[in-house]
């Protein structure tokens, strides 16, 4: 059990957050691993093609099923929403001693010839970190960024209803409502895991980041220089790969085919960039549907950094529900 010891300035300090790179890392152990392939196998079976096009083998060289992969790819979210670019500059950024601490580490859980691919890294720390960080991005290129837009909307819905539970309900049953393996106590928050970690939090707080990958796993991150971390599956995961069911054709005849579309959708956040790739939509199409919604009062936006995202309104909620129901 990992247990986060907490102080009462700890608990103004929880957030939440999400990580491109831990997303990345994630699938690409998805393709080695399929112990975690069940909510995943229509990604799977969309993106392995590309996957083998890409030379991903340094990244499956330190992803051993048992033992360290190196922390330094993955890289703590220190903003809510970074970005992949962001993320991979604090990878090459990372020091060279750093990444061989690393590197050592995951030699000796590896075997055959991942070991002597990861003995050649250990020859220039250097390379071996601009080698991998390259190949994280082409990872994201094929394995994350053509589904982004839905795993974005599912990350984001995640802490939109996280949210709610802390101002509705409070912090405990929040925490607890995330996976039966987290419990809040009276010294802090408690993970039932295969560690025997005490972590103190010191005021640092904690970290909530949902992940799509993760699945079925609930990880605690502690190490330096993660900020105390819980990652978890996103809820929802079970229909991430789902294909939308086509809209009301009462709804069609209203707004018109692809309006309805969007608005039917729409039953978690998303952004205009999201909306655009689920739909086949150019950005600037995708925008100018919604804004006419939204002037019609049937979707409404939220600015998260930098960008804006679109949920259905009540009035939006109701015509989409009514419509199918006549339909």
């Amino acid at each position: 059990m990992t247990t986060f010891t907490a102080r009462r300035q700890d608990l103004g300090t929880i957030r939440f957050a999400r990580s491109p790179a831990w997303e990345t890392m994630q699938a690409v152990r998805l393709l080695i691993d399929p112990r975690g392939r069940s909510h995943h196998r229509a990604w799977h079976a969309a993106a392995r093609e590309s996957a083998a096009a890409e030379d991903l083998a340094p990244l499956f060289a330190v992803n051993p099923l048992r033992g360290w992969v190196p922390d330094f790819l993955t890289p703590p979210p220190r903003v809510p929403v970074p970005t992949l670019d962001a993320q991979v500059d604090e990878i090459r950024a990372t020091p060279a001693a750093h990444v061989a601490q690393d590197l050592e580490r995951c030699q000796r859980t590896v075997t055959g010839k991942a070991r002597e691919t990861v003995a050649a890294m250990l020859a220039d720390p250097d390379g071996a970190r601009d080698r991998l960080a390259a190949a994280v991005e082409r990872a994201w290129d094929v394995l994350i960024a053509p589904f982004w837009g839905d795993i974005e909307s599912l990350l984001d819905a995640d802490v939109a209803y996280r949210s709610r539970q802390l101002a509705d309900r409070g912090l405990r049953p929040m925490l607890e409502g995330i996976d039966p393996r987290i419990t809040w106590r009276d010294d802090g928050v408690h993970l039932q895991d295969r560690a025997s970690d005490t972590v103190d939090l010191a005021g640092r707080g904690l970290v909530l980041m949902p992940s799509a990958f993760s699945w079925p796993n609930v990880i605690a991150i502690s190490a330096e220089p993660w900020q105390p971390t819980i990652a978890y599956p996103a809820r929802g995961i079970a229909g991430l790969w789902d294909k939308p069911a086509p809209p009301p054709d009462a709804l069609v005849r209203l707004l018109g085919k692809t309006r309805a579309t969007v608005l039917a959708s729409l039953d978690r956040p998303a952004s205009t960039t999201s909306l655009a790739q689920r739909h086949g939509l150019s950005p600037a199409g995708a925008s100018r549907h919604l804004i006419a919604l939204r002037d019609a009062g049937l979707v409404s936006g939220t600015r998260h950094g930098h960008e804006v995202r679109y949920a259905r309104t009540r009035l939006g909620a109701e015509l989409a529900r009514a419509s199918a129901d006549r339909s």
